[in-house]
């Protein structure tokens, strides 16, 4: 699959170049290289000559056209780690130790690099993702505790006054996103509206603007081995894509392609509700049914900005086009 338009070609005469503007002339790199997994921004890691592993994080050039929530989604992610480390410490995300921006250099954090696996790739290996899995839903417990001014997303992108109105902005500028790229979609633009306002009174249960991670799949989530050799949480990372919002709306991301409401027993669902507990009533049903809407219409819009096509990748294609059919013949019903 090619590299994303977003994503900026870096080398470590360029990285050293970060580095310098954001640490200083002393600022010595020993090594670096690039880290896989994303598709919006360029991300390398950095060993210091200090001993310190850093990462640095550059967002795409100026000229590259985005989303409407893509908008600084770099500045997104310092202001999101800036809530986390003074409002939700017990969540571990990586220190921020410099946001730049720079007419030639573009957008660009420099964080503390957390140690770990992912748990995509402890997973993979057959690894046991329980206890892990059950910390990460305590994590994001936490992260929820902390409540915005305003739902939806900051900057001046999609938001609202209630959730209501938040999550329609948020639908409509991802179909307004849609109409730009002509990204078909299963049925109308018109169609999609229509079915979320029929439904959309279920998110007025929403009374609090929760801190959202929004993008909590296995590859963001980190571990190291713990004193009895099980995997333990050491890092929630990628926070760009935060917003404001009912807290059930950051448990679709952890279940991925699966429904929350079906796997109760999943340890991330039965550690969160031991916390904050749910019921799993039609109420709830329909408000994950629209969460995961919006998240399957958002990672379909984004595919031919990142050139992702039914040729370099037909499998997503194929895997969205049917998950997101049924969530809307699910709303029709």
């Amino acid at each position: 699959m090619s590299v994303s338009p977003t994503q900026r070609v870096l080398d470590p005469a360029q990285v050293r170049r970060y580095l310098t503007a954001s640490l200083g002339p002393d600022a010595e790199v020993e090594g670096c290289g690039p880290l896989s997994g994303g598709g919006f921004a360029a991300v390398w890691w950095v060993r210091l000559a200090d001993g310190r592993d850093v990462v640095l994080k550059v967002g795409p050039p100026p000229h590259v056209p985005l989303l409407r929530y893509e908008r600084d989604m770099i500045g997104a992610e310092a202001h999101y780690l800036r809530l986390v480390a003074a409002r939700a410490p017990a969540v571990p995300a990586p220190a921020l130790l410099h946001h730049g921006r720079h007419p030639d250099l573009g957008d660009w954090l420099l964080m503390a690099r957390l140690p770990g696996r992912t748990l995509w790739d402890l997973t993979q290996a057959g690894a046991d993702v329980g206890p892990l899995r059950a910390e990460f839903g305590l994590a994001l417990t936490a992260l929820h505790a902390v409540t915005g001014e305003r739902y939806g997303y900051d900057g001046g992108r999609a938001g609202g006054a209630t959730w209501r109105d938040a999550y329609t902005a948020m639908i409509d500028d991802m179909l307004a996103d849609a109409a730009d790229w002509a990204v078909p979609l299963p049925v109308p633009a018109s169609r999609v509206r229509e079915l979320v306002a029929r439904h959309a009174g279920v998110l007025d249960a929403a009374r609090r603007p929760a801190l959202l991670h929004f993008d909590g799949w296995a590859g963001n989530v980190l571990a190291v081995d713990g004193p009895d050799g099980e995997p333990r949480l050491s890092g929630l990372v990628d926070g760009e894509r935060y917003l404001w919002g009912d807290p059930l709306m950051d448990l679709v991301s952890p279940l991925l392609f699966r429904r929350v409401e079906d796997e109760p027993g999943d340890p991330l669902v039965r550690a969160y509700r031991t916390v904050a507990p749910f019921p799993l009533d039609a109420g709830v049903r329909r408000r994950l049914g629209l969460y995961r809407l919006y998240l399957y219409l958002l990672m379909t819009v984004e595919m031919p900005s990142r050139n992702i096509t039914a040729d370099s990748d037909p499998g997503r294609v194929e895997l969205l086009a049917k998950l997101l059919g049924a969530e809307l013949d699910d709303l029709a019903g």
